[in-house]
């Protein structure tokens, strides 16, 4: 058995990152210290760990948290599913079974923003879960705030997606649609009925069209922002599960 006394409190996904990298075992499973996932439903995990699949999560049956709690946790899995890209993301847990080939992928990440859930995905595809019981805590209280969740949030949105980057893009081109659409409106009205419309809607169709087009050139600018951010999450190539023959080792990319 090996403990590792980390210099301060770096957070808990800085933490497991930590052990993972220093495991050596071929599952290793991740569980919080307040006896809030019960150990004896251990063998659970494990036996669908068994069925061909990477990564395991133990789920809650029902979440021993406050209202607010609850919901701020909920919106940071709505986002995590964006940035997993998996459906497994609202049924993840702090309580884990992971093959060693999966911890592959996290095992050079070097960033100081660190969500396990998401470089797992960057390496394998086979999540399971299972339902267990989520005990009452009976001693402390969950340094999880509601504010610390949402920030949690955030950060996986800025760190893991060019989402709010392509979004300047999509806000772009609708408004330049809308302003286009608008002044053919004004330009097709006056050469059909003669009539000239008040001059707002011709102004404001040139000031949409205008402020789009800046926005999707911004959007543009996003696009190749976000590939420079992508590379610098060093997010591996490939992660080898296996080979046939002998003289090779598992290695990723």
């Amino acid at each position: 058995m090996i403990g590792i006394d980390l210099m301060r409190n770096y957070g808990q996904h800085n933490a497991l990152l930590c052990g993972l990298q220093a495991s050596r075992g071929e599952v290793v499973l991740t569980m919080d210290d307040d006896l809030q996932h019960p150990p004896e439903r251990i063998p659970l995990l494990l036996a669908r760990l068994a069925d061909g699949y990477d990564v395991v999560y133990g789920t809650p049956a029902k979440q021993q948290h406050g209202l607010l709690r609850n919901l701020a946790s909920r919106i940071t899995k709505r986002v995590l599913e964006g940035a997993m890209g998996a459906e497994v993301a609202t049924r993840i847990s702090a309580w884990r079974a992971i093959r060693r080939n999966a911890i592959a992928t996290v095992a050079e990440y070097r960033d100081s923003f660190v969500s396990i859930d998401v470089l797992l995905t960057w390496g394998t595809s086979r999540f399971a879960w299972v339902v267990v019981e989520h005990e009452p805590r009976t001693i402390g209280e969950s340094n999880y705030t509601v504010g610390k969740l949402v920030r949690h949030a955030l950060n996986m949105l800025t760190g893991y997606s060019a989402l709010p980057l392509r979004l300047a893009s999509f806000i772009g081109f609708f408004f330049t649609l809308f302003g286009i659409g608008v002044f053919v409106y004004v330009i097709g009205r006056f050469f059909i009925s003669g009539d000239a419309v008040p001059g707002f809607p011709f102004l404001g169709s040139i000031i949409a069209i205008f402020s789009g087009a800046q926005l999707f050139a911004l959007g543009i600018i996003g696009e190749y922002l976000a590939r420079m951010h992508t590379r610098s999450m060093q997010r591996p190539a490939f992660v080898v599960r296996s080979h046939v023959g002998s003289g090779v080792s598992e290695t990723h990319g």
